[in-house]
């Protein structure tokens, strides 16, 4: 649906996003970067001359209403043909500022640099599969495109491998990051540009961080036990 002259405009904004992400994170940080499937590689590219090392793709398996269209106005006519194929995983862009020296030298003066493991055994791994935000969640926070506690506790922990750091949200929506920080015991800040979201999310983050998700079991949040103080909302 977009111009050519837009997608160069959306090009143009995350490479100056990521230049100014570049000059402040310390090295090692990592970003994630929300995507679609159509639009991977074009996403990269600013990403990557900002000075950023990709560092892969966390697809997320989940079955969205996007695709699988029969053609407009003309549905019964191609009753057998999908205008694309209806998409089934969500990619998320991994990023890396390039760490000081070797990796186990940068986690041990900036500690960070890499992903924090699902426990001693278990790796943090590169495909979740993790359904639509709904229910309850809906009902606190009716954004758009609200992404499910279950996804966003899984990433913010990720994303700090010793608790400690601050997690980011430069268009926070409703607040889903920052409720996933909170509840698994992380410091986070969320900027937003809409008033309506923003009050939205100063209701909905500390009920969403309250929510059990799937794998919850005494006290953890989603499978997850809280680490380090717990967040406070700037």
């Amino acid at each position: 649906m977009l111009t050519e002259a837009e997608k160069e405009d959306l090009r143009s904004f995350f490479g100056r996003l990521a230049r100014h992400l570049v000059r402040v994170l310390v090295p090692g940080a990592h970003v994630f970067r929300r995507d679609e499937p159509a639009g991977v590689a074009s996403g990269v590219r600013p990403v990557h001359r900002a000075g950023f090392e990709k560092r892969g793709e966390i697809i997320r398996l989940v079955q969205t209403l996007r695709g699988g269209d029969r053609p407009k106005n003309a549905e019964h006519e191609f009753d057998m043909v999908s205008v694309m194929p209806r998409s089934g995983w969500e990619p998320w862009g991994l990023f890396r500022k390039p760490c000081d020296g070797r990796v186990q030298d940068n986690l041990r003066k900036w500690r960070t640099g890499g992903l924090r493991r699902l426990s001693a055994d278990e790796p943090f791994k590169d495909v979740i599969e993790v359904a639509p935000a709904r229910g309850r969640e809906r009902e606190i926070a009716a954004h758009p495109s609200l992404k499910p506690q279950a996804l966003m506790r899984q990433l913010v922990r990720a994303a700090l491998p010793f608790g400690e750091g601050r997690i980011l949200d430069p268009f926070m929506g409703s607040g889903s990051t920052i409720a996933a920080a909170s509840a698994c015991g992380l410091s986070a800040v969320g900027l937003e540009s809409s008033l309506e979201y923003f009050d939205m999310a100063v209701t909905a983050v500390p009920k969403l961080a309250q929510l059990k998700v799937n794998g919850d079991t005494d006290g953890e949040h989603g499978g997850l036990r809280p680490v380090g103080e717990a967040a406070t909302r700037t």
